[in-house]
């Protein structure tokens, strides 16, 4: 349940226009709703401040889209990482507002704009090879709230094309960089900026990178200091830390709130 509408739905039961029952009928399913193949957790938005995410990788259209039904039914947006043409068919058969997002290969459900985040998202990616798992980091941040600025091929093959938009990435509050080969350019981000920088390997390279691990140890091992490091091409990982990063600058947490709306003692 997202933490607005449970503030909500304590405001109605203490002005009356809810009864205690119909509260509780509509609480019954948290902290989740099992579907047999799946337990939506519809508790995840007051727990952690944002709702659930579906991986679709592994689960059939058919999953995707009753676990889909569940979470759009209440009203939440939705965001379908890893999956395929055939699952935004299905949901834009129920939903004229799913849109595929072809280069990370998502699916998203807008129904309400979200809350804006403050400040601004940086997504740096070295090389074209890397715009996918760029663009799931980059949607993921856009679906939580946040502004991104796309900063696409500043690979350290050709430094000057990163220094041509330092100021641009000086803007952002948190930067995510990817990339793969050999992996050095979030620590040359990480020179730059004062930002924290959340750095993403991708499985871009030649034989000897080892599908992105040769650029996940490149950057365990940076020299520059506030690098973190999230799994090879987990740009929704790196995407969703930058708002949770974000979110922190705010004073009350999504419970507290809940909490704060909740009818005081007599």
């Amino acid at each position: 349940m997202d933490p607005r509408d449970l503030g909500a739905l304590l405001r109605a039961v203490r002005d009356g226009r809810t009864t205690p029952d119909e509260a509780a009928e509509r609480l019954k399913s948290l902290p989740y709703e099992d579907l047999g193949f799946a337990k939506v957790d519809h508790h995840r938005a007051l727990r952690r401040g944002f709702a659930e995410v579906v991986f679709g990788a592994g689960k059939s259209p058919e999953q995707i889209l009753g676990i889909a039904e569940k979470i759009t039914g209440r009203g939440q947006n939705l965001l379908v990482t890893r999956t395929t043409p055939d699952v935004h068919q299905l949901l834009a058969a129920r939903h004229a507002e799913a849109q595929w997002h072809e280069a990370p290969g998502c699916v998203t459900v807008i129904q309400a704009p979200p809350p804006p985040l403050p400040g601004r998202v940086a997504v740096v990616c070295a090389g074209t090879s890397d715009v996918p798992v760029a663009e799931e980091a980059a949607l993921t941040a856009e679906f939580h709230g946040a502004e991104v600025d796309r900063i696409y091929d500043v690979g350290v093959a050709g430094l000057h094309r990163l220094l041509d938009r330092a100021e641009a990435i000086r803007r952002a509050r948190v930067v995510v960089v990817a990339a793969g080969m050999e992996g050095a350019l979030p620590s040359v981000v990480g020179g730059l900026v004062e930002a924290p920088v959340i750095a993403v390997p991708t499985s871009v390279g030649y034989g000897a990178s080892f599908q992105g691990l040769a650029a996940l140890l490149a950057m365990l091992n940076s020299c520059a200091s506030g690098v973190a490091v999230v799994n090879i091409d987990n740009g929704f990982g790196a995407g969703y830390m930058a708002c949770a990063i974000l979110r922190s600058a705010r004073t009350a947490t999504p419970l507290a709130e809940a909490v704060a709306a909740a009818p005081a003692k007599p």
